[in-house]
Order: structure tokens, then sequence, then C-alpha cells
């Protein structure tokens, strides 16, 4: 009979989602999937997971780790776990990037529901999920971030950012500001204009990368920017434009001056209205070659 009290429920088996919950497979942690998409359950047998297909069929577990894509799953799953009854004593790490709010209105939800919720948004994308090297932003409770520490240590190094809910949420809007809106977008403004200016950007690309032009971005998506628009798909563009949107809103919201990431929130923006919404979101590139 399973040991509920070591179980985990991982929600959200997407690009990121699925290599994370392999690292509990393979770590021998007793881990059931949830997503509602068939494919994606598919996916995660295949690596040797349980699934379901909505949190109210999921075993009884003292773990919930969330991996949605946003803050309105976010809320749904939340709706779904009250509607359940099995929330009271479980304690809930939301590793989504859903910003601030999001975060901060879950976490009340379920405290009152009598869980306990740890922030802890991941960075380091699909490679570092693959590798257990994720860097995790995590604030809650003290003893709530050591309780989890058998679960976040398969992911990557827990970095401990504060003792409130919603503040490893802010740091990492700070986070998709850089890597995932302005670096990813200048990376490919400087290929399309190295084409502009007659150059071979695959001849270019390895010189940018040995000096100080480098970043882990341009190394990371700048040999996929040079590959076609069917290229594998590690994170797509929607994703980017629901980033770059939760640090507009952010920003907004403290009065904070941000041009640079509103002109590359333009450019996400921009790509998906040529129809590259679900495309890798190094095609971000297009919009340069289309205009």
């Amino acid at each position: 009979m399973p040991d509920t009290a070591a179980a985990v429920t991982f929600v959200g088996l997407g690009a990121i989602g699925l290599p994370m919950l392999q690292r509990l497979v393979d770590g021998g942690i007793d881990v059931t999937g949830v997503d509602p998409f068939p494919g994606a359950r598919e996916r995660a047998q295949a690596v040797g997971a349980a699934t379901v297909g909505a949190i109210g069929d999921a075993p009884a577990a003292a773990v919930v780790v969330a991996m949605v894509a946003t803050p309105d799953q976010l809320d749904t799953l939340v709706d779904q776990a009250l509607a359940a009854g099995a929330v009271r004593g479980q304690l809930w790490a939301v590793m989504s990037t859903v910003g601030p709010e999001a975060v901060v209105s879950a976490a009340a939800r379920l405290t009152d529901a009598g869980a306990a919720v740890v922030d802890a948004p991941v960075t380091g994308g699909v490679a570092r999920a693959r590798t257990g090297e994720l860097t995790i932003f995590a604030s809650g409770a003290e003893a709530s971030i050591a309780r989890l520490e058998p679960v976040l240590s398969r992911f990557g190094a827990v970095r401990i950012v504060g003792d409130e809910v919603g503040r490893g949420q802010a740091i990492k809007v700070v986070n998709q500001h850089l890597c995932c809106s302005v670096h990813i977008v200048a990376a490919a403004e400087a290929l399309a204009l190295a084409t502009a200016l007659g150059l071979d950007p695959a001849e270019v690309l390895p010189l940018l990368e040995s000096g100080a032009a480098g970043s882990w971005m341009l190394s990371d998506r700048g040999p996929r920017m040079l590959e076609g628009t069917d290229v594998e798909v590690t994170s797509q563009i929607n994703i980017f434009v629901k980033d770059s949107g939760l640090v507009y809103d952010a920003a907004r919201a403290a009065g904070a001056e941000s041009p640079l990431l509103d002109a590359a929130r333009e450019r996400y923006l921009a790509a998906q209205a040529d129809g590259l919404g679900t495309r890798d979101d190094s095609r971000v590139i297009e919009t340069y070659r289309r205009r």
C-alpha cells in the first residue's frame, strides 16, 4: 500500500513539467501526474508515471506540485482541489510562473482550507529540467520549505528568497524580464541584423558567444533561431506572450518604467499575430524576417 505521507501529486505535464515529473519517478518517489490532455498523460506514462486527468481523481498525497501554465489554470486547479475536499493537511508547491497576485490569491484560498503553500517558481528551461539543474526561487514558511526539500532537490538548487508567498514570483518576474523577454528578442534582433549586413549568422553566432556579447539565451536559443519554423518546441511563443504580460502588468502596478520589456513584448505579440503562437519561442526571429 502506498505511503500517502511521502506521495506527490504533480499537476501540469508540459514541456518543463514532464522532465520534472521524470526526475521524481527516477528518484523512486511515489508520484501521480495530472493533466487534462491525453497526449500529455501518454508521455508521462512512457516515463513510468501513473496519471489521471484531474486532481480530484488523484490518490491521496501529502504534496501537490503545480506546474500549470497560467494564472487562470492555477485558479481552476484550486477550484477543483477544494471541490474534491482533500486539501486539508497538504503541502502545495506552486512552481508555475503565474505572477505574485495569482499565487497570493491561490495561497489564501488553500490556507483557509487547511493546506500550507510554498511559492517556488523555477528557471532554467527544458534542458535544466531534464538534468535536475533548475534554480528554484522559494518563498514561504521555513518549515514548509524544509518539508519540501526531498522533492525540490530532485529538480535543482533551492534559493530561499523570503518567508512571504509572492516573493518568489516577484523575483521570477524580474527573471522573465531579462531571460525570456529582452534577452531572447535581443538575440533574434542581432542575428537578423547579421543577415541584413550580408553575414552568415551561423558563422557569426559562435563568435558572439565567445565574447562579451554572449549570454545563456544567445547560446541556447541562437542555434534554434538558425533553423526553420518547425524546430523542436521547448517553450512556445504563447508562453512568453503570457510571461511578458505578467512582467508588463507587474511593472505597471509598481509604477516602474520598462521600455525594453515593452519593445520585446511587442515582438512576441507580433509573432503570435503571425500564427507562430504554438511554435518555439526562438521563432520570434521570424518577425524580423517577415517585416
